[in-house]
């Protein structure tokens, strides 16, 4: 009898709903790279969608999650208290603010759910907006703030209700310049209050200051200043989801830093603890205080070792690894530029830190989801994981561990420069 391959064998247990990148299936990881179950080595830029910030089985974290495996596995937050999860609730504070306060959760979706619920609570409005392109997570309350795919919402109407949604600056593809698109932005979300909804009616606007999923796509400066202006003049609070930007992927620890605001509420997840499962919102103590016994829970949030894992990251990205995601993806960019200049195809290049998204159009400027697919196949093919991301899925998104070093960024530009000249 042959052996069924690992994708063979969960084709027939598992459902489709999961859309599936690859059909690889992974036995190993170290550092940067993974192999499959027949021993193919393949270069991981993909990073398991942005969370193994610190590389595959990194020893540091390894040791750790070990030493705390042999002490206490789980305890549960809602029973007792344990040295990780106090420890690393301090480290985080220390890090945003010491008049913060934080909340452990388990994914990204919970943790927006939770920020979302906090808002409501404190408020007492109901009214939340979101922005177009969005992705926030698949429970029914974050598919309602997510805007970036109808398919995530398909047959799963009605969700959450008093949800607006507003639109975010992407001068690449609305034609105007920088200014006039930060402009056009603030109308429409003036109109938003004038028509919709009246801005004591809102409870919080939530916002990527990168959006991920919906293609890479950074916020002006001038425009995430103004939303911190406008909540402040309607007591909306202001909550940035750092799923995806947070812990060093943008060259900085959390990408709010790049624009000079702080969020009223700043949610967590993915590089938290590079790949156990673990999530955060941080938020001003007044609202934390404000957030009423028993009203929100959970069973694993903040678990032992996940937290343990999520301590040794942080030191390890402290130490060094935010300084190497912010020259390692300058050094990238440079490198992208290059193959820019040869290929009308590649209509931008963009990204903070070691989070670059490369967009792509047909001759006539339409965009070419297509030529992303051939792109990402081909690379597959000869040894580099990618993923694509934006809304009409024509933007690959580079997104290695912050671990990366110079030499691994070459080889990936080399394939993924091989795969261009056979394709195009």
């Amino acid at each position: 009898m042959v052996e069924r391959s690992l994708y063979a064998r969960a084709k027939a247990i598992f459902p489709p709903v999961a859309n599936r990148a690859t059909s690889l299936g992974i036995v190993k990881g170290e550092g940067v790279y993974l192999w499959d179950e027949e021993g193919n080595k393949y270069l991981d830029f993909a990073s398991g969608v942005a969370v193994t910030n610190v590389g595959h089985n990194h020893p540091y974290v390894v040791q750790k999650v070990v030493e705390q495996c042999q002490t206490l596995i789980h305890g549960g937050h809602n029973v007792i208290y344990y040295p990780t999860y106090v420890e690393l609730g301090e480290k985080l504070i220390e890090a945003v603010d010491p008049n913060y306060k934080v909340y452990f959760s388990n994914s990204g979706a919970e943790a927006n759910e939770a920020a979302i619920k906090l808002a409501k609570q404190v408020t007492k409005r109901p009214g939340i907006i979101s922005f177009k392109r969005s992705f926030h997570g698949r429970t029914l309350a974050t598919t309602t703030l997510t805007a970036s795919n109808s398919g995530y919402r398909q047959n799963y109407e009605g969700l959450l209700p008093s949800v607006y949604y507003a639109d975010y600056p992407y001068a690449t593809r609305s034609g105007l310049n920088e200014e006039e698109e930060v402009k056009r932005c603030i109308g429409a979300l003036d109109e938003i209050f004038h028509c919709l909804i009246a801005p004591e009616q809102v409870s919080s606007i939530i916002v990527e200051p990168m959006q991920g999923e919906g293609g890479y796509v950074v916020a002006p400066k001038a425009f995430i200043q103004h939303l911190r202006k406008v909540c402040d003049e309607h007591g909306i609070l202001l909550i940035f989801d750092e799923v995806q930007t947070g812990f060093g992927r943008t060259g900085k620890l959390f990408a709010y830093e790049h624009f000079d605001v702080k969020p009223d509420i700043l949610t967590l997840a993915k590089g938290i603890a590079n790949g156990f499962p673990l999530s955060a919102i941080v938020a001003k103590g007044e609202l934390m205080d404000a957030w009423t016994q028993g009203t929100h829970g959970g069973t694993y949030g903040g678990n032992p070792v996940a937290c343990a894992s999520a301590l040794a990251v942080l030191e390890l990205l402290q130490d060094k690894y935010i300084d190497n995601a912010k020259k390692m993806g300058e050094y990238f960019v440079e490198e992208l530029t290059l193959l820019k200049e040869k290929y009308d195809e590649i209509l931008e290049i963009r990204g903070l830190g070691l989070m670059i998204g490369v967009e792509f159009v047909t001759k006539t400027g339409e965009p070419n989801a297509t030529l992303v697919k051939k792109v990402i196949g081909k690379a597959l093919e000869k040894g580099l994981i990618l993923l694509n991301c934006g809304v009409d899925k024509n933007v690959i998104r580079f997104i290695p561990p912050l671990i990366v070093k110079e030499e691994e960024i070459n080889k990936a530009i080399t394939i993924f420069s091989e795969c261009l000249e056979e394709i195009l």
